[in-house]
């Protein structure tokens, strides 16, 4: 006796089938492929076309295969993988060369572009100021760029460097920040957890003895190493300084005069500070390190100070560089609704600028 066949019932209300690429395909009238490629954005596939797809796509439900996904999420993260396409580096400065003369942006880049290698990608730099950014756009659409890096603008003249920012088309391409310098665009970013540095380092300092600790800085509206010290210093069982802030206008001179007045008036044994020129100042006024005071610094990579924190900007550049990644995967382009912050925990470096004090 032939054996019937139980026919398998195709889908159920409670186990709907999941939409494929081939269903939208057959429903647009083009290939499977084609349809992949407008969901990751590709410029081979026309911006009208791309619309199309996407709000079909959207109509039917349609959501990634998550089986799919980790099989793509393995051929990322795995050790050997051919070199799949670039990331942009977009350096704003006016002079090029002067962003990578900065200890903790060259060791951003380092970190960068490891992982970027690591994840099957090359990293290249491009300069808007030696290529206008009109220009670099169809570089980038050109030769399928589209993920880019925005280090930090901590150039004398970024405001005139950045201007074109404004003209560029964000809204194509998926960008990461590094820190809080650059205004616009407002994408995700990546930076140092400032506050909760400041705080381990004011901890750090206390445990080392010291009773009376200052803070030094310029006025900055995108620093909050000064929200860490006085969040530390409220919590704290020690005198409570009045800390220095530098103006923008002042000239060295001055600076040293305000210097000069509030050390007499504080009396600070610890300093902590962002400044690089502090140890001048300090030398101008004849008040010796660590003798007369001990010296901490918000970032060893930068400053002539030994002690103090390492705000570990290649993990920063790594945490960067991963972000973008994901957005591209997940082909989140344009500036965002919701701006999120990503900060990477620093580390307390012993010198002997900050040597333990005696107790004697």
């Amino acid at each position: 006796m032939r054996k019937r066949k139980t026919k398998l019932p195709a889908s159920s209300p409670q186990t709907p089938r999941r939409v494929t690429l081939r269903d939208i395909a057959q429903e647009v009238g083009v290939s499977h492929v084609s349809v992949s490629k407008a969901l990751r954005n590709s410029p081979e596939i026309s911006e009208p076309m791309r619309k199309r797809i996407k709000l079909h796509a959207e109509k039917v439900g349609y959501t990634p295969d998550p089986m799919l996904s980790a099989l793509s999420h393995y051929r990322l993260t795995s050790k050997t993988k051919p070199v799949k396409s670039v990331l942009a580096w977009l350096n704003p400065w006016s002079k090029p060369e002067d962003m990578r003369k900065q200890r903790e942006f060259s060791l951003y880049w380092e970190g960068a572009l490891d992982t970027a290698q690591r994840m099957g990608f090359l990293l290249e730099e491009f300069s808007s100021q030696k290529t206008p950014l009109k220009r670099l756009e169809g570089i980038f659409k050109t030769r399928n760029i589209q993920g880019i890096l925005i280090p930090p603008h901590h150039d004398p003249n970024r405001d005139s460097a950045t201007a074109d920012f404004h003209g560029f088309h964000w809204q194509e391409f998926a960008s990461v920040r590094f820190g809080r310098t650059a205004a616009y665009p407002k994408t995700h970013f990546v930076t140092a957890a400032q506050t909760s540095n400041t705080i381990q380092a004011f901890n750090k300092i206390l445990k080392n003895g010291y009773e009376r600790i200052g803070f030094v800085s310029a006025i900055h509206l995108t620093r909050l190493f000064f929200t860490g010290y006085h969040m530390a210093q409220l919590t704290s069982k020690t005198n409570q300084l009045k800390p220095l802030f530098f103006e923008q206008s002042q000239t060295q001179e001055q600076q040293a005069i305000s210097l000069s007045n509030w050390f007499q008036t504080e009396k600070p044994d610890a300093i902590i500070t962002d400044l690089d020129r502090l140890p001048m100042l300090l030398e101008k006024l004849r008040i010796k390190v660590p003798e007369d005071v001990a010296l901490a610094t918000t970032s060893i990579h930068d400053t002539p100070i030994d002690s103090g924190i390492d705000q570990k900007p290649k993990e920063i550049g790594r945490a960067a560089t991963r972000l973008l990644i994901t957005l591209l995967n997940e082909q989140q382009v344009g500036i965002p609704e919701t701006c999120n912050e990503v900060l990477i925990q620093g580390k307390w470096t012993d010198g002997k600028m900050m040597p333990p004090k005696s107790r004697a």
